[in-house]
């Protein structure tokens, strides 16, 4: 570790996947500049950023069908993945890519060959899983046997919202779906583990939100307490508990508002980052002479998590 921080939220776009092209589904292009993706290009960027190591994730396989396409395609991108680490075993992980979710046993397996045979760092999940009345959140109950696998591995897992449209259109062409609905999918994939008690049954996985939980922060208590009301077994402390439980990512959050929220929510123990730099120069300016708490948030916390990175 030369300069101290850890991105964990480093996306991988295979040529194959056609980023370049506006996705009128999502309403989003990505950046020209970052594509077509190579590991030089994000080298550049972890160089000019500060940062040492980055843990690719490929976006999950939220859609599909259970059968060996999937399967396979899954295990070539995981492969992609751990040949760029092996490349540049000091500068890139990987969070393993798993079949679509409805295949629990094809995404066992998967969990297996990657942190077995791959030696991946974690596994990447979507905040649900298929499309419109047969989606399904991450905390239902078909998906037990992952979630208790990946508790016998203390595994850690990046959940990063889906980019499931609602069932109205995004408002503007300049709020597409990653602006508007990404958020919110990830709180109430969230708010799905910790009300179902999948986060407090299976203690032993460390996960992380993408973009600081979305909205978690500040829905959280509205959780607590509807949905007690409405029946959860979960008292509201209990449920505010599970909320605070995970580790949050910094990723196109960080910013004096949601920076002060996150420090109202939650202790700088559970919180990892993601450096762009607009972001970086929130996160730096809002913590000001308070080194001990940037250092948890840009590296130390990562290397709990990854302690790979420790030597």
């Amino acid at each position: 570790m030369t300069r101290g921080r850890v991105d964990v939220h480093h996306h991988f776009f295979p040529a194959s996947i056609q980023k370049e092209k506006l996705d009128p589904r999502t309403g989003f292009r990505t950046p020209p500049e970052n594509l077509p993706w190579t590991p030089q290009l994000s080298l550049k960027f972890m160089d000019e950023a500060g940062i040492d190591t980055a843990i690719l994730s490929l976006p999950a396989l939220a859609s599909g069908s259970i059968g060996d396409a999937n399967r396979t395609l899954a295990r070539q991108m995981n492969r992609d993945m751990a040949r760029i680490r092996d490349e540049h075993p000091t500068r890139f992980g990987f969070f393993a890519t798993l079949p679509f979710l409805q295949d629990v046993r094809g995404a066992l397996a998967e969990i297996a060959y990657a942190s077995d045979q791959l030696k991946a760092d974690g596994v990447a999940i979507s905040s649900s899983y298929g499309e419109g009345p047969h989606a399904k959140y991450v905390g239902d109950r078909l998906y037990e046997p992952i979630w208790a696998e990946l508790n016998a591995r203390r595994a850690v897992v990046f959940l990063h919202g889906t980019q499931t449209p609602s069932s109205t259109p995004h408002p503007n062409a300049l709020l597409g779906l990653p602006i508007v609905e990404v958020p919110n999918e990830t709180f109430k994939a969230a708010s799905h583990l910790v009300i179902t008690g999948t986060k407090c049954k299976y203690p032993d996985i460390q996960i992380i939100l993408a973009h600081m939980g979305g909205s978690t922060p500040f829905l959280s208590p509205r959780v607590a307490v509807l949905s007690n009301y409405m029946g959860c077994k979960l008292t509201p402390e209990e449920i505010l508990a599970g909320f605070k439980s995970f580790y949050f990512d910094t990723a196109l959050s960080s910013h004096e508002v949601t920076l002060s929220a996150m420090q109202s929510f939650v202790t700088p123990d559970p919180v990892s980052r993601e450096m762009a730099n607009w972001y970086t120069q929130n996160l730096e300016q809002f913590y000001g002479k308070a080194k001990d708490t940037e250092e948890k948030i840009t590296f130390r916390n990562a290397l709990n998590l990854f302690p790979r990175l420790q030597g």
